[in-house]
């Protein structure tokens, strides 16, 4: 059975790629799906029109029960280094239903994440449940408001079937709009293949899709290396702009094409501590807050020996040739980094204090467990900055050399606001305030306060008015808070 007339536009090109790349199968059925959450703004964009269907049809749609016309559902495969081990992954449960080709020609995956067992679900029943897809569904969509790369969702649907996860759970899939699902892990996989034409294909076939720039490149391999590294960099310096902790960055969450992917055990740092982990089970700390520059690039030396092959005929070349790019990194990251701080704090042009000044005030800031987005927030004022924790000396003697600094800028001070205004969010997905709303939905089928929090998160940068404050008012900080790895 097929739904017609939704402008679904599918070109399905990963499924010409070699076999060994992917499965062809279908969505298992589900009993009795019910959309509890759709995203018309997205669909609209994609040029997606479901207005000829029932609830009943959208919810068979996006359940998988039925297939829309043109998809040619596949699981892909991959591997990836989780907690830096290499393990054979896969797509356990989830299916592309296909490549759709939205108006402006960009082509995207339409995914079903929860859609049933695939070849490679190993032990599990590739099910998902409600709660954490609704946390991917809300976290995605603010991180594309924060104007953050990342996947987006387009509809959470419930099966009507219990999924037990420790205790029983209500399930859902979750419906994820991504340019593509080609990661670090699925070159790693193709490593294990020792086959070097699978390889050159996968190079070839991520250059059409994603930097068609460096399809005449003398070495493309080569070329294609350093744009991921550059498109990784910015990515990774979005995070630390706004507090984000991904929570798991495995080398098979890390796209080629520099989306942020997989919303599983992440958080947004309240008081500011780069030993800031949330993950349950992240227990040394290697993916805190300001470790995940160097995991960044641990993943992406991962990604450069995939490469070694293509480099260059002499593997002692290659992988001189590796170090020197890989080499760039952290002094390229750091000069991104800057330039972002530079933003948050309204500074213009370069200056030879900046980087002390930016570092004094995130000292200060951790050693007084001061909020990192209401600190930089509370700075756009002409006004000395209200509350407690800016009564502190050191603040102000902080504060005095930021005002001069500020004066250096060759521009009204309103600029400096505007430019800190664009770059400081004022609203965040508050970690205490997404599990009260998905509490709620999950248990009590009450979305109230998922789509109020929705609303808020869609504009970020907008000022809260008073009767909000406490969507930017954090937990007590004797609270500790725990994520687990459930998407």
């Amino acid at each position: 059975m097929s739904i017609k007339k939704t402008a679904w536009n599918f070109d399905n090109s990963y499924a010409c790629l070699p076999e060994k790349m992917f499965s062809h199968l279908s969505p298992v059925p589900v009993r009795s799906p019910n959309v509890i959450l759709f995203n018309h703004i997205l669909a609209e964009n994609l040029g997606l029109d479901f207005s000829n269907l029932s609830k009943t049809g959208v919810a068979a749609l996006f359940s998988g029960n039925v297939l829309p016309v043109g998809a040619a559902p596949i699981a892909q495969a991959y591997a990836g280094h989780q907690y830096g081990h290499l393990t054979m992954l896969g797509d356990g449960r989830a299916i592309v239903l296909g490549e759709h080709i939205t108006p402006d020609h960009q082509r995207v995956d339409i995914q079903l994440k929860g859609s049933g067992r695939t070849p490679y679900s190993r032990q599990g029943d590739g099910r998902a449940a409600l709660s954490p897809m609704l946390r991917e569904y809300v976290i995605s969509e603010a991180m594309y408001a924060l104007g953050i790369p990342t996947t987006r969702s387009l509809a959470v649907v419930a099966t009507g079937e219990d999924v037990f996860r420790n205790t029983s759970q209500p399930g859902a899939i979750l419906t994820r709009v991504a340019s593509s699902h080609i990661r670090v892990g699925t070159f790693e996989y193709i490593a294990t293949l020792e086959n070097v034409e699978i390889l050159k294909k996968m190079v070839n076939y991520t250059i059409d899709r994603h930097y068609l720039h460096l399809k005449e490149a003398e070495n493309p391999a080569l070329e294609l290396l350093k744009a991921v590294i550059e498109k990784q960099i910015i990515l990774i310096t979005h995070w630390m702009r706004v507090g984000f902790i991904h929570g798991v960055m495995n080398t098979d969450n890390m796209t080629i094409s520099g989306e942020t992917i997989d919303y599983g055990p992440c958080a947004f740092m309240d008081a500011y501590d780069p030993k800031t982990v949330f993950s349950s089970i992240d227990r040394y700390g290697r993916y805190a807050f300001g470790n995940q520059p160097e995991i960044a690039q641990w993943n992406l030396t991962r990604f450069a020996e995939t490469l070694l092959p293509l480099l260059h005929e002499s593997q002692e070349t290659a992988i001189q040739t590796v170090e020197d790019v890989l080499g760039n990194f952290p002094g390229t990251y750091q000069k991104h980094w800057l330039a972002m701080m530079r933003n948050k704090l309204g500074l213009f042009k370069q200056e030879n204090e900046d980087e002390m000044l930016i570092n004094d005030l995130l000292f200060w800031m951790q050693e007084n467990k001061a909020d990192y987005t209401n600190t930089f927030r509370a700075l756009i004022s002409k006004n000395f900055p209200t509350g407690k924790v800016f009564q502190d000396e050191r603040f102000k003697l902080w504060h005095r050399r930021w005002q001069a600094r500020l004066s250096q800028n060759a521009c009204a001070l309103e600029s400096s606001f505007e430019l800190m205004r664009a770059n400081n969010p004022a609203v965040m997905p508050r970690n205490h305030k997404v599990e009260e709303a998905l509490k709620a939905a999950s248990e009590q089928g009450d979305l109230t306060l998922l789509n109020r929090l929705l609303e808020l998160l869609s504009k970020p940068y907008e000022d809260f008015r008073s009767d909000d404050m406490s969507y930017q008012t954090p937990l007590d900080a004797g609270c500790v808070y725990k994520t687990f790895c459930g998407t």
